[in-house]
């Protein structure tokens, strides 16, 4: 139902009702119900998108492989029919994946094209609609899985991504939407990047060849994993990287009504990375991780596309307020983790291995609460046992999943690590050797 129906099938209720002199609470009934057909109609929506990319037919969508093509192409139609322009050298920026990139040989990529796609919605103010916020969400996965999985057992069945990151994709699709019907006062690109997998690929090669200047670009926010809103549960990183964050997010969730855990600097394994390393503020938004992440059970039955909505016009709210406000971010530059000099180096299994089983049920803990270890594992050598909450590895404090996977990401097998749990209430500092995931 397009919105135009929706509001005539409002219009054609609220008359019946006035006929008939409805009571006040059946007005708000039929409002209600017009508010959550709305609602089912956007989710529908999404929901399409993401199932279109995530299907089988697209082999999850490994850089330089056919299915990540008809996804490219798929998003470069999506892209104008919700009213953007492409960018100035069209839908695509094409680059070709070096042969000594990290995950060149291990991944079988070296040589793939990998294409950007880029839409454009100029902004509407003669002062400022040469300056630029980028919004952008990567469409890559992981193929038929070896490289990157998380289940070496399911090398040779396709890994979907559906919900990484077909769900960040399709909320940008309704971002593009949303802001193309009225474009705010600077310009927004978006963009959807390839080969974010295997080491930030696509958004790399754009900070290094920008189709706009570099320093006309304000702000940069990234979707990432934003289709498993659970409890209402809200993570957004790089919040740090500008003085105006942290209140804009308050304010502008005052109405969105999120569970909203906001911290960190602009470091960690995606896109926004590629651009806070090149001095711009951004914001990374996630609904955390889970136990089908990196996996070959990452599809689209699983996603909660009522919660992807919200996250899309809760994003599209703050790429608004970027694009809107009248003063310049104030940018705040943190150095690298002591182990980190650019982005997070990859490995088989996106890092050492250390062997915990997370708990996927959540709580309110700071730190990641394990649910167990896995037999022979570095973990159990360490000592570590369920219920433990690790907070620290090595340097890196560890809030969160996210978190423990960078901390993994930066060291390699065969270092010895501290490690900061938790037992209890008591406090415990362990030792392990870190391995790889064969071992």
């Amino acid at each position: 139902m397009s919105s135009k129906q929706l509001k005539l099938a409002a219009l054609a209720a609220a008359t019946f009702c006035s006929i008939l002199t409805c009571p006040a609470n059946a007005q708000v009934t039929l409002a209600d119900s017009a508010a959550r057909a709305t609602r089912d109609s956007l989710a529908a929506i999404v929901l399409e998108d993401v199932k279109f990319l995530s299907a089988d037919g697209l082999s999850g969508r490994l850089i330089g492989t056919p299915g990540a093509d008809t996804a490219a192409a798929y998003i470069a139609r999506r892209f104008a029919r919700a009213g953007l322009q492409a960018g100035p050298r069209g839908w695509f920026q094409d680059f070709t994946v070096s042969r000594d990139a990290p995950a060149a040989s291990s991944a079988g990529i070296g040589g793939a094209a990998g294409h950007n796609v880029i839409g454009v919605a100029p902004g509407r103010d003669a002062a400022l609609r040469n300056e630029i916020v980028i919004v952008g969400a990567h469409y890559d996965h992981l193929g038929l899985g070896g490289f990157g999985s998380l289940d070496p057992d399911s090398t040779g069945s396709v890994h979907n991504g559906a919900d990484d990151n077909a769900s960040g994709i399709a909320a940008l699709e309704r971002i593009a939407t949303e802001i193309a019907a009225a474009p705010p006062a600077r310009t927004v690109v978006f963009i959807a990047f390839s080969g974010e997998e295997e080491g930030v690929l696509g958004s790399t090669y754009y900070t290094r060849n920008p189709l706009f200047p570099m320093s006309a670009v304000t702000s940069m926010v990234n979707l990432d994993m934003v289709g498993r809103l659970r409890n209402n549960k809200l993570i957004v990183y790089g919040v740090e990287t500008a003085a105006e964050f942290r209140g804009l997010l308050d304010s502008l969730n005052t109405t969105a009504g999120f569970e909203l855990h906001a911290s960190g600097d602009g470091y960690g394994p995606s896109d926004h990375q590629s651009f806070y390393l090149a001095g711009k503020p951004v914001l990374h938004l996630f609904t955390d991780l889970h136990e089908d992440y990196h996996r070959a059970t990452d599809d689209w039955p699983k996603i909660n596309a009522v919660g992807l909505v919200r996250v899309a016009d809760f994003t599209a709210s703050i790429v608004r307020a970027l694009a809107d406000r009248k003063q310049a971010l104030t940018f705040i530059n943190t150095p690298p983790p002591s182990t980190a000099t650019g982005p997070a180096p990859v490995t088989p299994g996106y890092g050492a291995y250390l062997g915990t089983i997370p708990d996927m049920a959540g709580g309110d803990s700071r730190g990641v609460r394990i649910s167990g270890v896995r037999a022979g594992s570095p973990a159990e050598a360490a000592g570590l046992k369920a219920d433990d909450v690790i907070t620290r590895i090595g340097d890196l404090e560890v809030p969160d999943l996210q978190a423990m996977t960078t901390a993994l990401r930066s060291h390699k097998p065969g270092d010895v690590v501290q490690i900061r749990v938790l037992r209890g209430d008591q406090p415990l500092l362990l030792s392990a050797t870190l391995g790889t995931r064969s071992s």
